[in-house]
């Protein structure tokens, strides 16, 4: 498959320290890619330089072939790149509804993106009118892809999905997120807790103090390597 997401030799730093070492990692349009690690690896870094929100020290970043490293978030955005970051980012005091219709910005009309959001979501559309904030954890994550989908995303980034949502409620958003990639979305995921992605990643990297330790498909081999990097963390 040809890669839509490419980062080769990335390096990045904050405040002067090198946090990431040379990271490669490519994801193709209809590929579930999930990236793996101990906290304080690096992965929400590679997330952040992959959509334009941090600089990289050198090493490039290309979408479909085409050389963007140092473009401007809001061009990367343009071209087809959407991180739905750690926290959901919904507006709490909006509307499930009105929330949706922020991202009318697109192009795309308020009936056309609601009927998409409430069809992949439904439990979105019998709340629309309540307040996004008072929606459960799973359901603010929920509104929070749905905005991302309202983008029509050719590479979607997602950090940390699962936080502080129980596994019932992970396991149904990641079959949501699975769909999503087969219909033709290069998806990376960024995960702490392995097992809520491995089992419907098309392949894995692993990232160990900013440096990809491990790549290819998810086998019990993999999963030997990362219980050994997480101390006690379940995969």
């Amino acid at each position: 498959m040809n890669p839509l997401l490419e980062l080769h030799a990335v390096r990045a730093a904050h405040e002067g320290i090198t946090v990431l070492h040379g990271v490669d990692l490519s994801v193709a349009a209809g590929q579930l890619v999930a990236l793996l690690g101990p906290n304080g690896a690096g992965k929400t870094t590679t997330l952040r330089v992959a959509a334009g929100l941090h600089p990289a020290q050198s090493g490039q970043l290309r979408l479909g072939g085409r050389e963007m490293t140092g473009a401007d978030p809001r061009d990367l955005a343009r071209a087809g790149v959407c991180l739905i970051p750690e926290g959901r980012g919904v507006f709490p005091n909006l509307s499930v509804r009105d929330n949706l219709l922020m991202m009318t910005f697109t192009g795309r009309s308020r009936e056309e993106i609601e009927e998409t959001a409430f069809a992949r979501f439904p439990a979105l559309g019998n709340r629309a009118a309540q307040a996004a904030g008072t929606l459960s954890g799973g359901e603010q994550q929920m509104l929070a892809l749905a905005r991302g989908l309202a983008t029509d995303p050719a590479v979607l980034l997602l950090d940390e999905l699962s936080m502080g949502l129980a596994p019932l409620v992970v396991a149904r958003l990641y079959e949501q997120v699975a769909e999503i990639a087969r219909q033709g979305v290069a998806v990376l995921v960024v995960e702490q807790f392995a097992s809520a992605v491995l089992g419907i990643a098309d392949h894995a990297a692993v990232l160990v103090r900013g440096r990809i330790e491990r790549q290819g498909r998810p086998d019990a081999g993999l999963r030997d390597e990362l219980s050994a990097l997480y101390l006690g963390s379940s995969v």
